[in-house]
């Protein structure tokens, strides 16, 4: 069998981290997809090739003993998961446990008790407008009785055309309320009560989503106006390139989910992700370049991003103590800042909580839009 260079394939170098071989392999992948133009070969050879470098000890195996064929490479595999387990470095085994959250502790846990309505907004609604054009027609309709001496020809031309424009206006404002109701009931019969949208990662590798699409749906379902969506690709993009989205009226926030060692992370003040207070490099995120492609896709929504932290072995994971002010004055930074899932749910709910009951139905479609495999586009 022909010997096969793993590190040459993903294009890294022998010493590369776990977290560049990730990273290498994902933006090789979209172009050697079928999908995208590219072959099924180059396409399960840069698989092979990630499958190998990314487990630790399968990568420890291959370079103990070179460049393996792909059945040397499955005997190996076997062996492997056979061995002692690692006591340093990531364990590919572990499961970190399901968060638990004390709900005492959030502070917008009890703002949205009893408000179930969701209110189903839009763009361009008429809102209480077709109320209050019936109540401006209403006073001006009986003006002439209550001030009849004041009443001249050209007072009384006036006042004929001001009920007709406000009778005119009061039509054209039932209209478009019943419109909105109609296209309200539309938009219930479609999606029902569904909240959640998308699937969460399903590969060995991909426990930190599953595990905060656990929390979302355990937490912040709790908020009647939230929708939760897993696997968005970015405009223009195939790929699920974002894990989560959470939406609540016209917040969104965008969330990669990472498993990485225990240990203390925060910003240093060059705003570089830091480990126990030395620069990180054992991982890296694409959260700026997703905030800033959906800024641009919905110019008139706040996003934000964040990254949600759970240990890849026995031990915890803690984070720097962030304020909402913290919060609001890290949105211009290119890192968003690493969590833990309490601080999301804590600190990320009381913001998307602003507008706990509504569903602005433009938006939610143009997020769905993005969801990879959703058949719905992105219209109004």
């Amino acid at each position: 069998m022909t010997e096969v260079d793993y590190y040459a394939v993903l294009g890294v170098e022998r010493a590369a981290s776990t977290a560049e071989i990730k990273s290498a392999y994902r933006s090789r992948v979209r172009r050697a997809h079928p999908d995208a133009g590219g072959s099924a070969e180059e396409f399960q050879l840069l698989r092979q090739a990630y499958d190998t470098l990314s487990d630790p000890m399968l990568r420890a195996a291959y370079d103990r003993r070179g460049r393996w064929p792909a059945l040397a490479l499955a005997a190996e595999r076997r062996a492997a998961r056979r061995a002692e387990p690692r006591r340093f470095g990531e364990d590919p085994d572990f499961v970190p446990p399901t968060p638990t959250i004390d709900v005492r502790d959030l502070p917008w846990w009890d703002l949205v008790e009893g408000a179930f309505r969701v209110h189903y907004a839009h763009p361009g609604s008429p809102g209480h407008a077709p109320a209050g054009g019936a109540l401006l027609g209403a006073a001006l309709l009986p003006l002439p009785l209550v001030v009849p001496f004041a009443f001249s020809a050209w007072l009384a031309a006036v006042w004929a055309l001001l009920v007709v424009s406000a009778a005119a206006t009061g039509v054209l404002l039932v209209r478009r309320h019943l419109e909105s109701l109609r296209a309200v009931r539309s938009f219930r019969s479609e999606f029902g009560d569904r909240i959640v949208f998308g699937t969460p990662g399903s590969e060995d590798d991909e426990v930190a989503q599953r595990l905060t699409a656990e929390v979302f749906q355990r937490y912040l379902t709790r908020l009647p106006g939230v929708r939760i969506f897993h696997g968005l690709a970015w405009p223009d993009s195939v790929f699920a390139d974002i894990d989560h989205a959470v939406l609540c009226g016209r917040r969104l926030v965008l969330v990669e989910s990472k498993s990485w060692l225990p240990g203390h992370y925060g910003l240093a003040d060059d705003a570089t992700l830091t480990r126990n207070g030395r620069r990180f490099r054992g991982g890296g995120t694409q959260l700026s370049t997703s905030v800033e492609a959906f800024r641009r896709l919905l110019p008139d929504v706040e996003v934000r991003g964040a990254l949600v932290l759970y240990p890849s072995r026995e031990g915890e994971i803690t984070t720097d103590d962030w304020t909402p002010d913290d919060l609001a004055d890290l949105d211009h930074l290119d890192v968003p800042p690493p969590m833990t899932p309490e601080q999301f749910v804590r600190l990320l709910g009381d913001w998307l909580a602003a507008e706990p009951v509504t569903v602005d139905r433009h938006v939610f479609r143009t997020v769905l839009g993005q969801v990879v495999g959703s058949s719905t586009a992105s219209r109004t």
